[in-house]
């Protein structure tokens, strides 16, 4: 019998029963598809043959449907409308008045007594010269830190958009493979239950095997789990139904950082939203000091007015008034007030950036360690765990080994396969939280 190798996972221990005609039955009774092709997904909800669905183009639809991107713009936009405000001079003062003479009522006396008159009067107060500019200026520096707050919403999005993608493709890669260990052990309690019906096994490897299988019948309800909710995380995002279709995700592979851990550390402090917003809260606060020193010079006030004189010759009146600063107590507690607040925020900048530089320190050692060991599962514990099962099933066919043997490094290979899955989603979500601190795209 001429017997072809498996393409997945565990599926190669099959090869070695595979290749016994004995046991060439009970492949076919355990559902295993001669020729070594790997089983579709149960109850995946999308065809295996189906296109698998583009990150970016999940991305784009949620950066146009997610409200927290919008509410940020509109703070934005919100706050570009205040230096206009500030810079803006006072509502100017509209009084009328009348002097009358021998009687209290208006007009008493107008034309006779050159002391009676009707007037208006109007009068725009001025601050002192620079007042109003720097006040602007703290405001357009404060919508200048909510702009980054919109940059901050935006990649707080794509990185939750990434890892609910990386981790529903991970529970898409798991479930194919406790699907195809299923058929394996499925294939091995065939077998068990042959050798037991005839004498040459104890019951207690039927029972071993029925366990396990019953375990692996577990995980693929825990993986599905997994995998509605992150439709549904997804699904969420996208501002849909909680139960539309996603469709699946790209597989995962090990990648490589482009970038080293100085290289992360000095883009975060240049682009990071976060850092940036605090530097320009701080910034928005020294400007603030200015003004609260600036307080100390006086304001003015300019009228004219116009007072009707009946029959005799109108009066005009023009006036210049100064509002003396005398409350210097009160604007040096304000200016030590601003100085004490841009001294903590200037601290907090620095807090903002050690904390920074900490967590990329850890998401880059998290990916590249991840990565590390997906690649040492993949090329080397993967491929000998294999081998060593082959081996053990071939030895039981003999009877060289018991079938505890055989069910240990069946479990040990299941073992390899779901870690080796685990570290490539460790790996692309820890990178998407450094796409987050940093601003760089690491994974496209």
């Amino acid at each position: 019998m001429h017997c072809r190798p498996l393409r997945a996972g565990l599926a190669l221990a099959v090869l070695g029963l595979g290749c016994n005609p004995s046991l060439t039955h009970a492949q076919n009774a355990a559902g295993h598809v001669p020729g070594g092709q790997p089983p579709a997904p149960v109850d995946a909800g999308v065809p295996t043959n189906a296109a698998p669905v583009a990150l970016p183009d999940i991305i784009e639809a949620v950066l146009l449907a997610h409200p927290e991107v919008a509410a940020a713009e509109a703070r934005y936009a919100a706050a570009l409308e205040r230096p206009a405000q500030e810079h803006a001079l006072p509502d100017p003062m509209v009084s009328t008045s009348y002097a009358s003479a021998g009687a209290p009522y208006p007009g008493a006396g107008l034309g006779q007594d050159p002391n009676a008159s009707l007037g208006v009067m109007l009068t725009q107060e001025m601050p002192y010269p620079g007042k109003r500019a720097l006040r602007a200026e703290v405001m357009r520096r404060e919508a200048e830190a909510e702009r980054r707050m919109v940059d901050a919403a935006r990649l707080s999005i794509i990185a939750r958009v990434k890892q609910a993608y990386f981790r529903l493709s991970a529970a898409y890669h798991l479930d194919e493979l406790l699907q195809v260990n299923a058929e394996v052990l499925a294939t091995l309690v065939k077998v068990s239950e042959s050798r037991y019906a005839v004498g040459q096994a104890a019951q207690q490897d039927v029972l071993r095997a029925q366990t396990q299988s019953s375990l692996i019948a577990v995980q693929r309800e825990r993986t599905a789990r997994e995998r509605r909710t992150r439709e549904g995380e997804l699904n969420a995002l996208m501002h849909r139904a909680p139960g539309a279709p996603v469709g699946r995700p790209a597989a995962l592979a090990p990648m490589t950082l482009d970038l080293g851990l100085e290289a992360l550390v000095d883009h975060a402090s240049l682009a990071a939203p976060m850092l940036l917003r605090d530097q320009l809260l701080a910034s928005r606060t020294e400007a603030a000091v200015d003004v609260a020193r600036r307080d100390f010079k006086p304001d003015f006030a300019l009228s004219a007015g116009y007072n009707y004189m009946g029959r005799m010759p109108d009066m005009f009146e023009v006036r210049f008034d100064v509002i003396v600063p005398f409350q210097r107590a009160r604007r040096r507690a304000a200016v030590a007030e601003r100085q004490r607040t841009l001294d903590a925020e200037r601290r907090t900048v620095e807090a903002t950036r050690l904390a920074l530089q900490h967590r990329i320190q850890e998401d880059y050692q998290m990916a590249t360690t991840a990565g590390q060991l997906a690649t040492l599962y993949r090329d080397a514990v993967l491929p000998q765990a294999r081998l060593a099962l082959e081996s053990s099933i071939s030895s039981y066919q003999t009877g060289g080994v018991d079938f505890l043997s055989v069910l240990t490094n069946f479990g040990s290979v299941l073992e390899f396969e779901m870690s080796y899955v685990e570290q490539l989603t460790e790996q692309h979500v820890a990178a998407s939280r450094l796409e987050e601190m940093t601003a760089v795209t690491l994974v496209p």
